[in-house]
């Protein structure tokens, strides 16, 4: 039965985002079972894309992502494949009527990455819309299972979400993405300049988003707001290690948070969700 190498699939997908990335796997086992193996997949496509252009280094990069992209699109029009993570992603593209326009624009911000870009303010909201904003679209049409005016309601704050954990990301990974990468992400950013004055006005622009993404994670369904909230709790933590970090530190160091200080922050987000009951914060 097609049903075993689909549930194989969506297996290999969740292997996926178990070995990339902890914190995501915890936020995923938070949300409602019905629609973790969806997330899963959404996962493992981005996942897949973002790593042939990160670390695939020595290997044909361009080739290796424009056979992935025809892959992904006929993997959609005949509704199966068989890489595994490619068959997860098409059965959660069809059933939940996730937009092409969504793959399109992620593939297009992964397809900047091949080359070295500096990026005006422009291309970075560009870049951050396809890279993330997208991201955090394909995730909604899951959580609201498909309803049109529930995804219409959430797009702009789940939008702002993506925008957030991106640029957070951005400020995480300042030097390896200068140093090993040679990119800066940040509109005009000079590295050999970052300055607290610089760093500020990022921070304030992260913020912004973290506020505005807020009051949509609390008119999330039920199913899926948990888990979203504990994602948010876990990069707001970040966020704020990240503003604590003196500039010219972000330069020299990666930031992170413990895997033994996740499951403090999963157990404060519960706490936070049953005595707040999603008052804002």
């Amino acid at each position: 039965m097609k049903q075993i190498f689909d549930d194989v699939s969506f297996s290999c997908s969740k292997k996926v985002t178990k070995a990339y990335s902890t914190s995501f796997s915890i936020a995923v086992k938070m949300l409602g079972p019905s629609i973790r193996d969806a997330i899963y997949s959404i996962y493992g496509f981005v996942r897949f894309a973002d790593e042939i252009v990160d670390t695939f280094h020595g290997y044909n990069k361009e080739q290796l992502l424009e056979e992935f992209e025809k892959d992904t699109y006929k993997s959609i029009r005949n509704q199966i494949s068989l890489n595994p993570i490619l068959n997860s992603f098409q059965a959660t593209v069809i059933k939940y009527k996730i937009d092409h326009e969504l793959i399109d624009s992620f593939l297009k911000s992964m397809k900047m990455d091949l080359d070295k870009v500096i990026y005006d303010k422009e291309k970075y909201v560009e870049y951050i819309y396809g890279s993330a904003d997208v991201v955090g679209l394909m995730c909604l049409k899951v959580f609201v299972n498909g309803n049109p005016d529930q995804y219409k309601k959430l797009k702009p704050m789940a939008m702002k979400l993506g925008s957030a954990f991106q640029k957070v990301n951005f400020l995480r990974d300042l030097k390896n993405d200068y140093e090993s990468l040679n990119r800066t992400y940040f509109p005009n950013l000079d590295v050999g300049n970052f300055t607290p004055q610089v760093k500020s006005i990022i921070q304030d622009e992260i913020e912004a988003d973290f506020r505005e993404a807020y009051t949509g994670i609390v008119q999330l369904p039920k199913e899926a707001r948990f888990g979203v909230y504990m994602a948010y709790i876990y990069y707001k933590n970040l966020f704020n290690k990240i503003k604590r970090t003196p500039s010219q530190h972000l330069l020299e160091t990666r930031i992170r948070i413990p895997n033994s200080q996740k499951l403090s922050i999963l157990v404060f987000s519960y706490f936070k969700m049953k005595i707040a009951n999603f008052k804002m914060i």
